[in-house]
């Protein structure tokens, strides 16, 4: 998963990617060559009393210093600016891939999932990636190259590295098979924490009204120590892994001084060349240590790729089809016909076989009991579900047929529960039409009944809104978010029970003031409330997920008994008689 990722998202920055391993290949190389020019000094230098020679190859390892350590700043800018790019193009594709996501894909992975899927898991991939693009490249060119130095200076040695590498290989590949299912899990209790810390901010007073904060910390604690637990189990297996890699390095120095003091004694070796032969090997195991720092970071890398591609190749349930057919001329015109619709896994329809018409110039209202399919209904007109069987057509064109964008654009919405975005008045009205001028807010506004209040607001239109509308009332942000469509202009208005926050005459008012405003549109209303929709043009009464009745007000009271059984216990038997 990992290769597969970094392979697709590293091909354009493959120009810097070169250049930097030619860096990093001069920095190793200048590396490797610094052992062979100070075994030189001490053999034909201070061995012989040449001053001169001292101080000329002296300059040499000087310059070659210097080089080494641009090569090495200028590398490890480079290694940033391609992690740091690689992981912002990764987390655009999360990001898009998301975006394109039906309610249903949402909910297959969870919002604190998909959360830490773009944020914690891409940055530890960034994390190794910076990494191996220094450690990864110089870690194998210097083995390879300490071990062709080192048989140079003192071939008799050589035995030495047949048994410490081996050793830190076999050490390396334990380490590995244990922490990378610790690694699997502890993203997922990172999800797992991330989703009790959302649900306690959001869900903050309903937790202190009822007087929950003693157990909600407790679910926290539970987590968190799960967090904690994984953590530790990982941290302790490295934390034994870096002392008995500095004890293998140490056991090696000391057999080469003990071998190689051997060799100078007897006059077979030139002390220069075993202080050459040593640093070699100070390298060799140096590489492998840093391939170790890698493949610490390596097996979380690759879970969290698992769990990045587990999202980019996930396609979605909703999706635009191959060719599609886009309305030439918004009509406002909403068809149902023999329309159900089941959740997966489901042992009913949520709705079923529902066929009517929403017509422009008309007020549509929709109601029934809690769990009639109310909600499930709208959301098939938008396709933020697909009907399981049946047709949904807008515009007289399938929305199956049509392109997302260009079905949501002849299309304003506003959910049951209000939401806003941090910015401004200005710009959550905008939010459907960025070109909208003033005028167009401000009568919008009016329309919603929230000019009095906005115009009272510090800075009118540019008055602050916070994340979710907290700083306005229950209300208000309804009424924002009305106007928020009315802005729009669309061919077709969903309402989905935002009147439910205001008082009466406040509902009336808005009401009459829509029907004006929306005379060339489809104008749908999903209510609890009776007198919210008894004035509506058409109906639909809904009893279990199937039409009860369609009609107008009267109608549906003269010959519709569900519809008359909640006119009574809203209105009383008086407003049914």
């Amino acid at each position: 998963m990992l290769t597969r990722l970094l392979r697709a998202y590293l091909r354009p920055y493959a120009r810097q990617i070169a250049m930097l391993v030619t860096l990093l290949v001069a920095q190793t190389v200048g590396n490797l060559y610094l052992p062979n020019l100070n075994a030189d000094i001490i053999n034909n230098g201070v061995i012989d009393g040449n001053l001169h020679y001292i101080l000329s190859t002296g300059e040499v390892m000087l310059v070659l210093t210097l080089l080494v350590g641009a090569s090495a700043v200028v590398a490890v800018y480079w290694a940033s600016r391609v992690a740091m790019g690689a992981g912002a193009d990764i987390r655009g594709a999360v990001f898009t891939r998301v975006q394109a996501f039906s309610a249903r894909d949402m909910n297959h992975f969870g919002t604190a999932s998909l959360i830490t899927r773009n944020t914690n898991d891409i940055q530890q991939i960034q994390l190794f990636l910076q990494m191996a693009l220094t450690m990864m490249v110089i870690a194998p060119i210097m083995c390879v190259g300490g071990i062709v130095m080192a048989l140079h200076e003192g071939a008799e040695l050589s035995t030495l590295l047949l048994v410490a590498l081996p050793v830190m290989g076999a050490f390396i590949g334990i380490v590995m098979v244990k922490v990378i299912p610790q690694f699997r899990s502890m993203q997922v209790k990172i999800d797992r924490i991330n989703q009790v810390l959302r649900e306690q901010i959001t869900g903050v007073r309903v937790i202190r009204a009822f007087v929950r904060n003693k157990s909600e910390a407790t679910r926290f604690a539970g987590a968190n120590a799960e967090l904690t637990d994984t953590a530790l189990r990982v941290n302790r297996i490295f934390a034994l892994a870096l002392p008995v890699m500095m004890v293998i390095l140490n056991l090696s120095s000391v057999a080469v001084v003990w071998f190689g003091g051997r060799l100078v004694s007897e006059g077979s070796m030139p002390i220069g060349n075993l202080t050459a032969y040593l640093t070699y090997i100070l390298q060799i195991l140096m590489s492998v240590m840093m391939a170790v720092m890698v493949a610490i970071l390596l097996p979380r890398a690759a879970a969290s790729a698992e769990r990045v591609e587990q999202v980019l190749d996930t396609v979605p349930v909703v999706s635009d089809p191959a060719s599609p057919t886009n309305p030439t001329d918004i009509t406002g015109i909403v068809k149902f016909e023999n329309v159900s619709f089941s959740y997966p896994g489901s042992e009913r329809p949520v709705v079923e076989d529902l066929s009517f018409t929403l017509e422009p110039g008309k007020t549509s209202a929709i109601i029934g009991g809690t769990g009639s399919g109310k909600t499930t209904l709208l959301n098939l007109i938008p396709r933020f579900f697909d009907a399981t069987t049946g047709t949904v057509s807008v515009n007289k064109i399938d929305v199956r047929d049509q392109e997302q964008e260009a079905l949501w654009n002849s299309i304003g919405f506003v959910p049951q529960a209000a939401y806003l975005f941090s910015g401004t008045v200005a710009s959550n009205l905008r939010f459907g039409r960025p070109d909208a001028t003033d005028a167009e807010l401000w009568r919008a506004l009016e329309i919603a009944q929230a000019r009095d209040f906005v115009a009272q607001m510090p800075g009118g239109l540019d008055a602050p809104i916070d994340q979710g509308g907290t700083n306005v009332s229950g209300g208000q942000r309804q009424r924002l978010s009305i106007a928020r469509a009315i802005v729009k202009r669309p061919g077709v208005y969903l309402f989905d029970d935002c009147f439910s926050a205001l008082d009466a005459a406040t509902d009336a008012r808005l009401r009459a003031a829509l029907k004006e405003a929306t005379r060339d549109s489809s104008l749908v209303i999903v209510a609890q409330r009776v007198s919210t929709i008894m004035h509506a043009d058409q109906i639909i009464v809904l009893d279990d997920g199937r039409i009860a009745g369609t009609g107008t007000h009267d109608e549906l009271l003269a010959g519709c008994v569900p519809y008359r059984e909640i006119v009574v216990s809203q209105l009383g038997e008086g407003a049914a008689a």
